[in-house]
C-alpha cells in the first residue's frame, strides 16, 4: 500500500519518487503501443477493391496461417489495410474469436449416465 507523500525539505521520499517514475514509465509504454489511424481506410487496392465485413471475417479465420506465411514472405500480410473501417475490423475480430475459441463443446463438462 502506498504511503501518503511526505515532503521533507521540499523533496518527496525516495519510495514515492520510485513509484511515480515506474507509473510514468508504464503509462508511456502503454500509450506508445497504441495503434495509429489507418490512412488507407476506404481506399482501393491494386485490383480496385475495398475489403469489407466478409473479407474481414475470412481474414480472421485464416489469421494464424497468414501470420506464419508472413514471417517468410513480404507479399503476405495478416491484416488488409485497404478496408472499409469498422465493419472490416468487426469481421476480423469475429473471425479470430470463432477460429480460436472453437465450438466450445470441450469447455462443457457432460454428465454421463451409467
Amino acid at each position: 500500500m502506498l504511503k501518503k507523500p511526505s515532503i521533507s525539505n521540499g523533496i518527496l521520499s525516495r519510495q514515492n519518487m520510485a513509484v511515480f517514475i515506474i507509473m510514468m514509465a508504464v503509462l508511456l509504454f502503454m500509450t506508445s503501443c497504441a495503434a495509429g489511424p489507418n490512412t488507407m481506410e476506404d481506399s482501393q487496392n491494386q485490383k480496385g477493391k475495398v475489403a469489407g465485413f466478409w473479407a474481414g471475417l475470412w481474414h480472421g479465420f485464416i489469421s494464424l496461417f497468414t501470420f506464419i506465411i508472413s514471417l517468410f514472405s513480404d507479399k503476405v500480410s495478416v491484416y488488409e489495410v485497404h478496408n472499409s473501417g469498422n465493419w472490416y475490423n468487426f469481421g476480423f475480430i469475429l473471425g479470430v474469436m470463432i477460429f480460436y475459441s472453437g465450438s466450445g463443446g470441450g469447455a462443457c463438462k457432460r454428465k454421463r449416465s451409467k
